[in-house]
């Protein structure tokens, strides 16, 4: 009988228990050490990371460990470093200029979220972004710019307190160029919300579906209703601005219709040859309200971030594991190409805090300090 069958899975199990809890008990040693060497440090004012040093352990460790096993020590390491770094912030405080500012913002936020101001959206009257500002606020002055990156560029000049932009749809996705003009702009998210969009058919009155020639829209809007064109092959489609410049311009074009919504009708003079084209009934867009100032709201739980890290491996797996330590729900994970670098990327993490906490404080003090690039975009309230 081959030695190996005469092996009892019961004693193997003990064996493992008990090597567990002598890892478990070096691990707390070696935490309190931690600790220590965070105290040293803030008397000194070291830095938490000390990368040369990490490399070198990571060296070491992985040479006292057999061949086979090298890659999965320095893998565990990798982790045990993280969360040293994480229990030193901690025990460190959130003295950082960041928490400084957050504390400072939350102090002079007024209780309630405005019901009146100025407000950028893109596109023209009727525009889905209309349709979200009017929801957040109860009386905005909404002044209309053709493209995006003039919401952003009206914010930076103080033409409007706020902007409002969708960033994400539940069927199309992310509203990439919103992602990557967030790179580029100064700004924060001060509130968030969530828009159901029902699809309707538009055209000029008395135009059958079989005179229409082309059907005009956002691309987002037309990538929500992909069935619905699928189903009308020989219509041409065309991408526009908006899915409100495109109720516009088929209201003075015979043969084109424009997908839109419904209250468009009535503002160009259509009528609703479809309804509800949309592919699925749960189709939702979040939609972001961004301001040139801090506003931080007693109510704010959610919060954004932008991140740069090593373009190296593990590198966005010891972030990750950051938050898994502090138990932090990640909800939204959105990586974004740097254009002046080949192949690198920015991420873009929204995650679950609510404002002023210690957790949270202490995940932001961590990344900050640490990443290549780092941007706090806010802490706010999202409507659902």
């Amino acid at each position: 009988m081959n030695q190996d069958n005469k092996l009892d899975l019961g004693e193997l199990r003990r064996e493992i228990d008990r090597i567990d809890s002598a890892l478990v008990s070096l691990f707390s040693e070696r935490m309190q050490v931690s600790a220590r060497v965070a105290e040293y440090k803030r008397r000194v004012g070291m830095a938490v990371t000390d990368a040369t040093r990490e490399a070198e352990l990571l060296d070491r460790v992985a040479a006292l460990s057999p061949a086979q096993t090298a890659d999965y020590t320095r893998t565990l390491y990798t982790n045990i470093l993280s969360l040293s770094r994480a229990y030193q912030h901690m025990r460190l405080g959130n003295d950082s200029a960041l928490s400084a500012e957050i504390d400072e913002a939350r102090r002079h936020t007024p209780p309630l979220f405005p019901t009146h101001a100025t407000v950028a959206c893109q596109g023209t009257a009727g525009a889905y972004s209309c349709k979200a500002a009017a929801k957040l606020f109860e009386n905005p002055d909404i002044r209309h710019y053709p493209h995006f990156s003039d919401v952003f560029d009206a914010i930076e000049r103080g033409e409007c307190r706020y902007g409002v932009l969708p960033i994400e749809n539940s069927t199309a996705g992310s509203v990439t160029e919103i992602y990557d003009l967030m790179s580029r702009y100064r700004f924060f998210v001060v509130r968030a919300m969530r828009l159901g969009i029902d699809h309707c058919l538009l055209a000029a009155p008395n135009t059958r579906r079989e005179d229409i020639c082309e059907i005009v829209s956002h691309k987002q809007a037309l990538s929500q209703c992909a069935a619905f064109l699928s189903g009308n092959p020989h219509i041409k489609v065309t991408p526009m601005e908006n899915t409100a410049v495109a109720a516009a311009y088929a209201a003075k074009h015979p043969g084109v219709a424009a997908i839109a919504d419904r209250s468009c009708a009535e503002l160009y003079g259509l009528s609703v040859v479809a309804e509800d084209i949309r592919d699925r009934e749960n189709n939702t867009t979040r939609f972001i309200c961004i301001s040139k100032t801090l506003e931080i709201y007693g109510d704010a739980d959610k919060t954004s971030v932008i991140l740069t890290i090593p373009h190296k491996p593990g590198a966005l797996a010891k972030i990750l594991s950051r938050f898994d330590a502090l138990h932090i729900n990640l909800t939204k994970l959105e990586s974004r190409p740097i254009p002046e670098r080949d192949f690198e990327f920015r991420f873009y993490f929204d995650l679950v805090a609510e404002a002023g906490t210690p957790v949270l404080l202490h995940i932001l003090s961590e990344l900050s300090g640490e990443s290549e690039e780092f941007r706090y975009l806010g802490t706010y309230t999202e409507l659902l």
